[in-house]
């Protein structure tokens, strides 16, 4: 009997899916609740989650992978794109001034060692960043536009995909890799149980960014309150 693992990962991740976006961070972003210092903490961290990624599954791809070679996309990759919005938000000297906070370094870790023991399993942290990042991307980058004052020159490379022409066909596409491959059902299980890993790393990096937007938003809260009473001073 053939495995609907397309169906399976999408099915078997979706409350995980919700969780995450209503994680606080998420959900002020969704809203146009975001600062710039924020966010490129945010691209800071998904640049070394997405090298290490990146970086794996070629590295597995030039070992011909069976499993990791058939979902190699070059289409998807986004580490050039981050990297060209580091240089936006920091200047030429970006790479001396980025450093993943701790929940990323624990993320990369988790992709290094799967990498190695049991590389079937990058395939959970594949289609949660690359197929969540492809799907939602227009949204996002439409908000972090208007929340940054963003133009189309800078600071959105992360969500264009120019290599993708149609989206639509490219996931049906992705689905059908994902059912071809060959795998068995307690793999399809253990990659779910991944991809569910996967986004809990992902909030757990929202958590450690949520604090630096709730002292952000304090600070321009206080602003406003200390010109208000300088106001209300000199009336």
């Amino acid at each position: 009997m053939s495995i609907d693992f397309a169906r399976e990962l999408r099915e078997g991740t979706k409350k995980a899916h919700t969780m995450a976006e209503n994680t606080g961070f998420v959900s002020c972003f969704l809203k146009g609740v975001v600062d710039q210092s924020s966010y490129r903490l945010l691209i800071a961290d998904l640049y070394f989650v997405y090298s290490a990624m990146e970086e794996e599954i070629l590295r597995l791809c030039d070992l011909d992978h069976p499993i990791i070679s058939s979902i190699y996309f070059p289409e998807l990759n986004r580490k050039k794109a981050l990297e060209e919005d580091l240089f936006f938000f920091y200047g030429s000297n970006w790479h001396s001034e980025v450093k993943p906070t701790e929940s990323a370094k624990k993320y990369v870790d988790r992709i290094q060692e799967i990498a190695k023991e049991s590389p079937e399993l990058l395939i959970g942290h594949h289609y949660t960043r690359y197929i969540g990042d492809l799907s939602g991307g227009q949204i996002l980058k439409s908000i972090a536009k208007k929340a940054l004052n963003l133009s189309e020159n800078g600071g959105l490379s992360f969500y264009n995909f120019p290599l993708v022409k149609d989206e639509k066909l490219f996931k049906q596409k992705y689905s059908q890799t994902l059912n071809t491959l060959e795998i068995d059902q307690p793999m399809v299980s253990s990659i779910v149980d991944e991809a569910n890993n996967a986004f809990k790393y992902n909030m757990n990096i929202f958590q450690e960014l949520e604090g630096n937007l709730i002292s952000a938003i304090g600070k321009v809260l206080f602003r406003m309150l200390t010109d208000r009473k300088r106001r209300g001073s000199t009336e």
